[in-house]
């Protein structure tokens, strides 16, 4: 019966998941009183489970495609198409808003982005910040599965900076392990879905599960602690209570979170058993070394500067103020470099200790570096970042030794090379895509500073930047209709990157 599943068509597949998932607000809905919320679900779930039904009937059979471009489509209709369902009840049960918002919203939920239109947790019922929680970590599940499953063989989403290509231009093995390679060759794509479906839903489901036992043993409420515990998986940074400092869970709560943000940095945190028989230390990960380097470095100048400011209104001797701005700022340089956008409840206390505003600008900067390869995190990727400090760092050393060898093996040597250059076209490219954003958001009406942060917080799907870039935050919900298409296509572009998006514009895919 599952093989049978799995045959069918990915988007068929995901609406049948979605159906299902519609029951857990259905259920949790009628415990918490709020019945007309509850039929909407289950009236939803009949609706939808019908039509999916149908829709596997007419389908079934069919022969199944290897093209890459079947692939690619049916990545995008992830992102496209399925908010549409998971709108409807979302439109219906909340009966103040129009479809266009819900379907924002839900676009903005699986993306992982997490840019709200309801800033006020209190207009929404708890089922619906349920559903909403939900729908970003079907999201994140989803990304690691077709990361891993379609995006990786292809040498797309940041895998072509470690890959190698043969003489046609075909993956060959790299520090991923022969099992891609192979995979690629014998291997469809159901049959890669399925794979690594199976073997990553226990982890991703054990490490949520996980974590909302411990913010619920620190004191959060089990309801507060679930959504929590699903968007700090997912990184997409909803929160039932409008964020950590809504909660109950204190500084416990936050250390558990960044301990399990750091799934976003490596693959290797949670699919080690997929990389080659030579299996490194997490501390030789290159994505990891990196992220350390970064939080490190910018934790401290940031702990400076606040100190450096509370030096000049007579504060620097407070051991407590000082300790918690260390805090804040550890704590939201890592939510932010994950994309989970996360503020630490430290940090509005950092301000108020130093007397300065938020560095905006270095948030947003984070946000573009962004996490690790096939993991829940958007940005540039860090293996990016690394393979051109790679490339720079030998430049400089050409420039002392014209004649030297670069040695470190076959993978450096690559990193080096065409991996930088692969790095180097990407950030090329995403630079050509936040001026064309920026200027379609200036064409509706947007002012510069709008159009930029809204442009970094789609790109890299860290829709937290909008509140914690600007000391006024925007207002999502009063944008035009024009520039709300706008945002959903940005979100879409950002979570599937630019490369993907022109690999499935290649003629060389869609020629027989």
């Amino acid at each position: 019966m599952l093989t049978q599943i799995t045959k069918l068509p990915l988007l068929v597949i995901l609406m049948g998941i979605s159906v299902l998932a519609m029951l857990l607000p259905a259920g949790f809905a009628w415990t918490v009183a709020e019945y007309y919320q509850g039929r909407v679900f289950l009236y939803g779930a009949l609706l939808f489970g019908f039509l999916t039904f149908f829709l596997a009937i007419a389908m079934a059979g069919r022969p199944r495609s290897t093209r890459h471009r079947r692939h690619l489509m049916a990545l995008l209709g992830l992102f496209v198409l399925l908010p549409i369902m998971l709108a409807v009840p979302f439109h219906q049960a909340l009966r103040t808003t129009t479809f266009l918002n819900a379907y924002v919203e839900m676009v903005s939920a699986l993306t992982t982005t997490g840019l709200t239109l309801f800033p006020d947790p209190d207009r929404l019922p708890k089922s619906l910040h349920l559903w909403r929680a939900l729908v970003g970590w079907m999201g994140g599940f989803f990304i690691w599965v077709g990361a891993i499953a379609i995006l990786a063989p292809m040498a797309l989403g940041g895998f072509e900076v470690r890959t190698r290509f043969g003489a046609r231009g075909s993956a060959l093995d790299t520090r991923l392990g022969a099992g891609h390679s192979q995979i690629t060759r014998v291997a469809d794509f159901s049959d890669r879905i399925r794979t690594y479906g199976v073997r990553l839903l226990p982890i991703y489901a054990g490490l949520t599960g996980a974590l909302w036992v411990g913010l619920v043993v620190v004191g959060e409420s089990p309801f507060v602690g679930l959504c929590h515990a699903m968007s700090a998986l997912a990184t997409s940074g909803i929160s039932p209570v409008g964020g950590l400092s809504g909660g109950v869970s204190g500084f416990g709560g936050e250390v558990m979170i960044a301990v399990f943000l750091a799934f976003a940095i490596s693959r290797q945190t949670f699919a080690s058993d997929m990389q080659a028989s030579e299996i490194p230390s997490l501390w030789r990960d290159p994505e990891i070394r990196l992220a350390f380097v970064i939080v490190v470095s910018l934790t401290g100048f940031l702990f400076l500067r606040h100190w450096i400011g509370a030096y000049e209104v007579d504060e620097e001797l407070n051991l407590i103020a000082g300790l918690t701005s260390l805090w804040g700022s550890l704590f939201t340089v890592v939510s932010f470099l994950t994309t989970a956008g996360f503020e630490s409840q430290a940090w509005e206390a950092s301000r108020n200790w130093s007397g300065l505003e938020t560095p905006g600008l270095l948030l947003m900067g984070l946000a573009l570096i962004g996490g690790g390869v096939a993991t829940t995190a958007g940005g540039a990727k860090l293996m990016r970042v690394y393979a051109l400090y790679l490339h720079g760092l030998r430049e400089m050393e050409k420039l002392v030794h014209p004649s030297s060898v670069g040695g470190s093996g076959t993978e450096a040597r690559h990193l080096r090379g065409r991996g930088a250059y692969m790095a180097w076209v990407f950030f090329m490219l995403m630079a050509l895509s936040v001026a064309v954003i920026m200027a379609l958001f200036a064409l509706t009406g947007q002012d510069f500073e709008s159009a930029m942060i809204l442009t970094i917080a789609t790109l890299t799907t860290t829709g937290p930047v909008v509140e914690a870039a600007t000391v006024n935050p925007l207002s999502i919900v009063d944008l035009s209709a024009p520039a709300k298409m706008v945002l959903t296509g940005a979100m879409i572009l950002g979570r599937l990157e630019t490369l993907a998006i022109i690999a499935l514009l290649s003629p060389d895919i869609w020629r027989r």
